[in-house]
């Protein structure tokens, strides 16, 4: 789950086959109860419906854990952290980061960083289609160290620059459980 809509999706999905969750948050839901085998089931099938899939194991939850707090991050809280990436993650998800990382690399076949990146690339593309900040105050928000940064990652991932993006309006945003 990547959003608030997907939070009411899921939660939903839970309450048409009789559950009722005590918390769903971003990658998380939390029930009184352990599910039967069939339960799991039917709610996975539920689930699959809307794109969603159930992540039972320790690792998997670590890396929807860690996508959720990226996403948050920079889409909810403007990536408004006093520290860097690697020490927020490894203080929020209570992990070394070299761990989190390689476990993030072998499951996703990209870096946390890349992701990252993507996220606020992502962002950025947002921001202009409202076309309510300058590019600059959106470099600020997003905790780029310039106007110029911002640009050259930009261009790097979309091959566009934020500046021919606005004019043309090619390429878009993409879905955040696309990245």
């Amino acid at each position: 789950m990547v959003c608030n809509r997907c939070i009411m999706v899921v939660k939903s999905a839970f309450e048409k086959l009789g559950f009722d969750p005590l918390s769903v948050k971003l990658g998380e839901v939390e029930l009184g109860e352990e599910l039967t085998i069939q339960e799991k089931e039917n709610l996975s099938i539920a689930l699959e419906g809307y794109g969603f899939a159930i992540m039972d194991d320790k690792r998997s939850r670590l890396i929807i854990k860690t996508k959720a707090l990226i996403v948050e991050l920079v889409h909810q809280q403007n990536n408004d952290i006093k520290t860097n990436l690697s020490t927020y993650l490894s203080d929020m998800l209570n992990h070394d980061y070299n761990y989190l990382s390689n476990l993030f690399s072998e499951v996703e076949g990209t870096t946390i960083e890349k992701y990252f990146i993507a996220q606020k690339i992502e962002r950025v593309k947002e921001l202009l289609v409202y076309d309510e900040l300058s590019l600059s105050e959106i470099a600020f928000q997003l905790n780029y160290s310039s106007i110029g940064h911002l640009s050259n990652q930009f261009k790097k991932v979309t091959g566009l620059t934020p500046r021919h993006f606005k004019d043309v309006k090619l390429n878009k945003r993409k879905p955040l459980d696309e990245l």
